[in-house]
């Protein structure tokens, strides 16, 4: 087991991003709930630092998170970030308050005493503040080493002990030198820096197989970068103890269900089964209109076929399940509120009788393509879009038709053909075709035509949480609207869809 650095849960919105700035820095890292049992820590050999996250509460308050008793004699080093700063200062017999200038934004600050965590750095610096509390006074032996125009006490650390406290936030991108702090603190914690996809490679391979053992294990492969890197870790683990099971339910991107058959079928020793499932998909969203209602049918109806698929094979255990770690998050952790309801971490249906195994439930998305990476998996596969559970069933407004998957799907070809040409695959984030509900008139030849109008979505981004659409530019938007309505059957119109994220969404539906 290697090194690690802890993230202590106080609710805040970057509390994962923390996690992810110091597995960056090439130690391990996990969120935690703030009342974690203290024998955990105590007992933990290869806890090295523990970090306070931020927080929507004020120390002062009755119900508002504390840290368990006896946390600040770990004599391991802790960083107290925003709420974790006026939570060691009030824990340790300093005075918070609620300032009379709230600071939010971009903050100049100056040192004013050194500071191992600002070693290196000039008098001022800028950093992200987010805060309407302040430390007043600080606790006995802490000293001060920072200050603003509105705070005096930006930065404090203890005289004796490794305990340290800012302010601001050092793990988002507007703080100027935020992860020459973070680095400097990681030095302080003395980790071993050795966080890296081989390592998690040979931990996971090992752990795999202590839990398997001579068992069966099956895996829904979906195609996607998750459920593929998933079977691609697993494989190496069990090799033909694996069965996965790829439902085609013919709402896949064009040809998406053929090459995932066909490579997996061909790289691997695992078992594939593949469901051909188009007919009944279609079926049971035969008519059905609200988006709502066809994410409910399709979720339904693919347990439906799984769960039929996987009682052919009686001499299964455990089921294997792409879950990231993110998932775990964004779907509600003890002390932080549901951000995201539709992820496959809700346990299993009693009737399945399997135990739950997720190998990638640590990792972060752009962690598990490194991982990807490091199985040998192709670029291609690694670097695939990401892709609604409901597939193009929800880039259709309206009822779901044969016809109208193959526009889509056509469509969608075409516009991932024309970036890939010139170069925007990687650039921007996702890229898709929406086919809307209206119909309008055009002249193709010497004919009228009365077609439908087709949308282009594209964005950037960096975790889906925001979004701003892509600037296309014209000459390739013009080259991708020509083509389709010229190559797919049924179009007459291309609109290009500007609306960020929020107040839109990244899907239609």
């Amino acid at each position: 087991m290697t090194d690690k650095i802890i993230v202590l849960d106080f609710g805040s919105q970057y509390n994962q991003l923390i996690v992810r700035r110091i597995r960056e820095l090439g130690v391990y890292s996990e969120l935690v709930p703030h009342d974690i049992d203290l024998e955990i820590l105590q007992q933990d050999a290869h806890l090295k630092g523990i970090i306070l996250s931020g927080g929507p509460h004020s120390v002062y308050d009755a119900d508002s998170f504390t840290v368990p008793k006896g946390l600040f004699d770990l004599n391991i080093p802790i960083l107290g970030i925003c709420y974790g700063l006026q939570l060691m200062a009030h824990r340790l017999g300093g005075y918070v308050e609620g300032g009379k200038h709230h600071e939010f934004g971009k903050t100049t600050i100056e040192l004013t005493a050194k500071n191992p965590l600002t070693e290196g750095l000039g008098q001022t610096t800028s950093v992200w503040m987010s805060h309407g509390d302040q430390v007043k006074v600080l606790p006995a032996f802490f000293e001060s080493t920072a200050q603003s125009t509105s705070t005096p006490h930006v930065m404090m650390k203890h005289m004796f002990k490794p305990l340290f406290g800012i302010q601001f936030h050092p793990e988002v991108t507007h703080t100027e030198h935020g992860m020459w702090m973070l680095e400097n603190f990681v030095k302080l914690t003395k980790a071993h820096r050795n966080w890296t996809m081989d390592t998690f490679i040979d931990e996971q391979v090992q752990k795999i197989r202590n839990t398997v053992l001579d068992q069966q294990v099956i895996l829904g492969l979906s195609g996607g970068v998750d459920s593929s890197v998933a079977a691609a870790l697993l494989d190496k683990a069990i090799g033909k103890q694996l069965t996965c099971i790829f439902v085609d339910h013919g709402l896949l991107r064009k040809n998406e269900g053929r090459e995932v058959s066909d490579y997996f079928t061909h790289n691997f020793d695992l078992n594939l089964v593949v469901v051909d499932a188009k007919g009944l998909f279609l079926e049971k969203l035969k008519g059905v209109e609200n988006p709502e209602d066809k994410r409910k049918i399709i979720g339904k109806t693919f347990i439906e076929v799984f769960e039929a698929e996987t009682k052919k094979l009686k001499n299964a255990t455990f089921l294997a399940q792409g879950t990231l770690y993110t998932d775990l998050i964004e779907s509600g952790t003890k002390h932080a509120k549901t951000i995201k309801s539709h992820h496959n971490v809700g346990g299993l249906p009693k009737e399945m009788n399997l135990k739950l195994i997720e190998p990638l439930n640590t990792l972060f998305k752009d962690e598990v393509r490194k991982l990807g990476q490091a199985l040998g998996l192709p670029e291609a596969l690694i670097q695939r879009q990401p892709f609604p559970g409901p597939g193009l069933a929800i880039r259709i407004i309206g009822d779901v038709t044969e016809e109208k998957l193959m526009i889509v799907a056509d469509s969608d070809q075409i516009l991932r053909d024309e970036f890939l040409a010139h170069g925007l695959n990687q650039s921007v984030w996702q890229y898709f075709t929406v086919l809307t509900p209206i119909k309008t008139v055009g002249v193709k030849g010497d004919n009228r035509s009365y077609e439908y109008v087709l949308a282009i979505r594209a964005v950037t981004s960096i975790d889906g949480m925001t979004a701003d659409f892509a600037h296309i530019p014209y000459d390739v938007l013009s080259k991708v609207s020509s083509r389709i309505t010229n190559e797919v059957k049924g179009v007459g119109r291309v609109v290009y869809d500007i609306t960020s994220k929020p107040p839109g969404t990244i899907e239609w539906e």
